[in-house]
């Protein structure tokens, strides 16, 4: 078992290795802007899973998942130079799809929002129907706002 403080020390390092490999090392044509968004680690350091994220439809995910893992062997070398433990976790590539549900809940909302604001706008008082035309704050009433009346 290892202490969590250090589980989580070891999985930030292997996300910060692992996307300095995507970004600068890895020449496969096939990639593009891939995020990896959370690293999780096994408390036995055996096994790992990398999420990852991108930009794009089903096609540019396909395009990145095959790419990611193709160079799963050569991104694995890299993350195990650096780190400092006596074991190399197996890392899997697990796609997140967490930045796309977040994305469709906030699409959900601004069309709830947008179609509550004309609703509301349907049922809104018109001018005609108000107050007369009398200040809210009651000082016709009472005329304390009038200089030529003091």
């Amino acid at each position: 078992m290892v202490n969590p403080r250090t589980l989580q020390r070891i999985a930030s390092r292997v996300q910060e290795r692992a996307a300095y490999c995507l970004q600068f090392e890895l020449k496969d044509p096939r990639s593009s802007f891939v995020t990896i968004t959370k690293v999780e680690l096994e408390q036995d350091l055996r096994a790992g899973k990398i999420y990852w994220s991108c930009l794009g439809d089903e096609a540019e995910r396909s395009r990145n998942a095959h790419m990611l893992e193709d160079a799963a062997g050569f991104i694995q070398r890299q993350v195990g130079r650096v780190l400092e433990t006596r074991t190399m976790p197996h890392l899997s590539w697990v796609f997140d799809d967490t930045i796309e549900k977040a994305a469709s809940l906030d699409r959900l909302i601004a069309e709830a929002r947008e179609r509550d604001d004309s609703i509301r706008g349907e049922e809104a008082p018109t001018e005609d129907s108000g107050t007369d035309g009398a200040p809210e704050d009651g000082s016709a009433e009472t005329g304390a706002s009038d200089p030529s009346l003091a």
